[in-house]
C-alpha cells in the first residue's frame, strides 16, 4: 500500500478512482453497475472518475471509459451494446473444427512428448477477441481525455512471466513517477491493444502476449495488492466493482464429499485469481486508515447481490455444443462445478442477466453512490456559481 503524508481532508477535493477487477464473462455485471451510475449523473456529464484502473476483463471497460471520458453515459452505453449481444465466438474460436484441432494438438503433444508437435500455447484461440476490440476501442482517445483534463490517469494491470511481477501500465496527465514494490511495479506507457490483450490473457486458456521483449499474461495472477495501482495514481477514494458472489453467512449442512473434477479445480483457480486478493487488500486499507496522521483511503464496494453460478447454470445450453462437450469432459458443467462455466459463458442470455443485476444493485445503492461521488456537493457548487 502506498504511504501518504498528512493532508487537510476538509479542504482537498477527493480524488476518486474506479477500480474494475477481472472476471471473464462475469464482468458483464460491472457494465450494469456503470449503467446505473451513469443514470445518476446529468446527461452529457463527463466521467466522474478521474482515475481508472482495470484488470483482465475489467480493463476492457476501463479503456473504453478512458477513451471517451468527456461523455460518460455515451461510453457506458457503447460498452453495454457489446456486452448485451456477446457470443462466445467473438471471444475465442469455439466451433467444432477448432475444438477438434485443439484437442488433437494436445493429444499429439502428450503422446509424442512434444517431439512431433510442440505443446499448444493455450487451450483456446482468442484471435476473435483481438479483432473485436480492435474494431470497438479507440486508444487514440486516451491522450485526448488526459489533455482536456477529463481524465487524470488510467492504468491496466498485467503479469510479466519473466520476473513474476505485477505491472501496471499507466498513462497520466501529471508527472506520476513509475514505482517499484515487492512483486509489483508501475510503468508509464502509451496504452495500446497489446497492453489490454496482455491483461486479458488468462493462463492456460489464452496465449501470452509479447510486449517490450517480454511475455505477459493476465493481470490478476501476481496482483497481491489490486487496489494499490489506483492509490499510486493519486486516488484517495476507491469505488470498486467486483464480480464475486455475496459472502455466505449461513451455517447450513455441508454437502457430501465428492472429489473435485479438473474443471472444478480450474474454476477455483480462476476464482482465486480474480477475488481473493481484493478482500485482503480491503482489510489492509482498514488497518491503514487506523493511523490518524495519514490520509484515509475511503472505499465503496459493489458486488453481485445474487449467486452468479446459479445464473450460469440456467444459461449453459446457450454455449456452442462443442464447448459444452469440452466442459462436460472437464467436469465443469454440472450443478456443483460451474465456477469455470461462469467465467467462459460469453453468451447474451447470461451477460444480459448480469447487466440487469448490476443495474438493479446500483439503483438500490443510489444514495450511497451519490454521497461517495459527492454528486450533491457538485450540484451545490454549480448552483453557487450560477
Amino acid at each position: 500500500m502506498t504511504m501518504m503524508g498528512p493532508i487537510d481532508r476538509l479542504t482537498e477535493t477527493p480524488k476518486i478512482a474506479l477500480v474494475l477487477t477481472g472476471g471473464g464473462a462475469r464482468s458483464a455485471y460491472q457494465v450494469g453497475v456503470l449503467k446505473g451510475i451513469a443514470e445518476l449523473l446529468r446527461r452529457g456529464s463527463s466521467c466522474p472518475f478521474p482515475i481508472i484502473t482495470g484488470t483482465s476483463a475489467g480493463a476492457v471497460s476501463a479503456i473504453a471509459l478512458a477513451s471517451d471520458a468527456a461523455h460518460f453515459r455515451r461510453s457506458v452505453y457503447a460498452i453495454e451494446r457489446v456486452w448485451r449481444d456477446f457470443r462466445v465466438h467473438q471471444v475465442f474460436k469455439a466451433d467444432a473444427l477448432s475444438m477438434l484441432k485443439s484437442g488433437m494438438h494436445w493429444m499429439l503433444a502428450l503422446l509424442t512428448g512434444g517431439w512431433l508437435v510442440h505443446p499448444p500455447h493455450a487451450l483456446f484461440d482468442n484471435t476473435p477477441l483481438w479483432e473485436l476490440l480492435r474494431g470497438h476501442l479507440n486508444f487514440d482517445g486516451i491522450p485526448r481525455s488526459l489533455y482536456k483534463k477529463h481524465l487524470q490517469a488510467i492504468g491496466v494491470c498485467a503479469t510479466c512471466y519473466a520476473d513474476a511481477e505485477s505491472v501496471t501500465f499507466y498513462s497520466s496527465a501529471s508527472a506520476i513517477e513509475p514505482w517499484a514494490r515487492v512483486f509489483r511495479k508501475g510503468a508509464r506507457a502509451q496504452l495500446t491493444l497489446d497492453h489490454l490483450m496482455a491483461s486479458l490473457s488468462i493462463p492456460f486458456l489464452f496465449r501470452p502476449v509479447l510486449l517490450n521483449d517480454q511475455y505477459f499474461g493476465d493481470g490478476a495472477m501476481r496482483q497481491t495488492s489490486p487496489l494499490s495501482p489506483a492509490i499510486h495514481l493519486g486516488a484517495d477514494r476507491l469505488l470498486i466493482i467486483g464480480v464475486n458472489d455475496p459472502v455466505c453467512t449461513g451455517s447450513g449442512p455441508m454437502p457430501p464429499a465428492v472429489e473435485p473434477s479438473f474443471g472444478q479445480m480450474v474454476g477455483f483457480m480462476l476464482d482465486s485469481l480474480f477475488m481473493d486478493q481484493l478482500h485482503a487488500d480491503l482489510e489492509r486499507i482498514r488497518r491503514y486508515n487506523e493511523s490518524s496522521e495519514l490520509r484515509h483511503i475511503e472505499s465503496l464496494v459493489l458486488i453481485p447481490s445474487r449467486d452468479v453460478n446459479e445464473i450460469a447454470r440456467r444459461h449453459v445450453r446457450e454455449l456452442p455444443r462443442s464447448l459444452r462437450v469440452l466442459l462436460r469432459t472437464l467436469g465443469a458443467n454440472n450443478a456443483a462445478n460451474t465456477l469455470l462455466l461462469s467465467y467462459l459463458l460469453f453468451e447474451r442470455g447470461f451477460t444480459r442477466e448480469l447487466i440487469a443485476m448490476g443495474y438493479e444493485d446500483a439503483r438500490a445503492r443510489a444514495d450511497e453512490i451519490r454521497a461517495f461521488l459527492c454528486l450533491g456537493a457538485a450540484r451545490r457548487r454549480r448552483s453557487d456559481k450560477d
